[in-house]
């Protein structure tokens, strides 16, 4: 297939789900999907845990409180499982719309019924699930509800256009997992963002301010151009949660909410930001000759790295979930019996050079 220099759209959803019902958000899902398709979008991005919702209540309740424990088991049983009958009906609406599409959800664990992952979804325009990417560190109280994912699922995925990435909120700031989708060769990547986190001493959120930030610098890094959805508030929020009469102020202006917004290969805002009080959905037209020129300048995986001396290594293999201590053989450990060191035993640094060259 001949490299990719022409122009496309793209959007950025802005929206909140049919809360905790992952019946009706995905049906709100499939028609945004092909709105945004029947406009001429051909990569779409949702926000994080658009599927059913995203646990933003621990910013306001403890832990352990009754409201907390009911929205978590809430969550649980609105899951969505990969593969699974959701799936399908995402996939058919990315179809219909001729659509790349990246849709945040919240994930059960296949081998694990009773964990879940804070996910991306990756669907193609011929109505394929391509791939995923599981968040790797859960942040501040999703670790309650949220397991790490693993490095198998941090990575590209192919698209007519060039590689194409997505990661989940806070990890669009971790400089690893930058450079990580930098060296796979990124073009387009997909961030997505919650309704609501806090981050000022105050208890009020910038959120926006950190999301566009964040796309600006992954730009700047990757040469990739961004498209950052970011959650808005469900009618019903405050109640749901629990929030204090000024909390629910707050999240009923729109404050602290929002900043869904496209950013170009040289940082420069295309499209958005939008704020946080109402719905929409942003698009903007990416001309690839701009991701080649700001990639001549300065490719931070190639000529503009000292690969001698910076390096990244990448484990991609996830940890097996138990090994039977009486049959080393099946568990793929050597039943060989240990001994000393002999004349021809390898030394530490033909070891380190195995390692780095296996």
């Amino acid at each position: 297939m001949a490299e990719f220099f022409g122009s496309i759209s793209v959007a950025a959803v802005q929206a909140a789900p049919v809360f905790l019902d992952l019946e009706r958000s995905t049906a709100k899902a499939c028609d945004l999907i092909r709105e945004t398709g029947s406009n001429g979008a051909k990569f779409i991005v949702f926000p994080e845990g658009f599927l059913p919702g995203h646990p933003t209540w621990f910013h306001f309740q403890p832990v352990s409180s009754p409201i907390s424990n009911e929205l978590n088991l809430r969550l649980f049983k609105n899951a969505i499982r990969v593969p699974g009958p959701e799936v399908d009906t995402i996939a058919e609406a990315a179809r219909d719309a001729g659509a790349y599409v990246v849709m945040g959800v919240c994930e059960r664990a296949a081998n694990a019924p009773g964990s879940l992952f804070n996910s991306q979804l990756f669907f193609g325009p011929d109505g394929q699930l391509l791939g995923k990417h599981q968040k790797l560190q859960p942040t501040a109280g999703e670790r309650i509800v949220h397991w790490g994912g693993w490095g198998d699922t941090l990575g590209t995925f192919d698209t007519e256009y060039g590689p194409a990435s997505a990661l989940v909120c806070g990890e669009n700031s971790n400089p690893l997992e930058i450079f990580a989708l930098t060296a796979a060769g990124t073009r387009l990547h997909g961030m997505s963002w919650p309704p609501h986190f806090r981050s000022a001493p105050d208890g009020t959120s910038l959120m926006p301010q950190t999301s566009l930030l964040a796309a600006q610098n992954f730009a700047l890094m990757s040469k990739a151009f961004v498209i950052s959805a970011c959650g808005v508030a469900h009618p019903g929020y405050a109640e749901d949660l629990g929030l204090t009469e000024e909390a629910a102020e707050r999240i009923a202006s729109g404050a602290g909410q929002g900043g869904s917004v496209i950013v170009g290969p040289d940082t420069r805002v295309l499209a958005g930001p939008l704020d946080g009080k109402t719905e929409g959905i942003l698009y903007a037209e990416l001309d690839f000759n701009q991701w080649a020129r700001q990639k001549i300048a300065q490719d931070f995986a190639g000529h503009y790295n000292r690969n001698d001396i910076f390096q990244l290594r990448i484990n991609r293999k996830p940890p097996t979930d138990y090994i039977s201590a009486d049959d080393p053989a099946a568990a793929g450990l050597s039943t060989e019996r240990w001994a000393p060191p002999s004349d021809d035993y390898p030394s530490s640094d033909a070891l380190v050079a195995e390692l780095i060259n296996p």
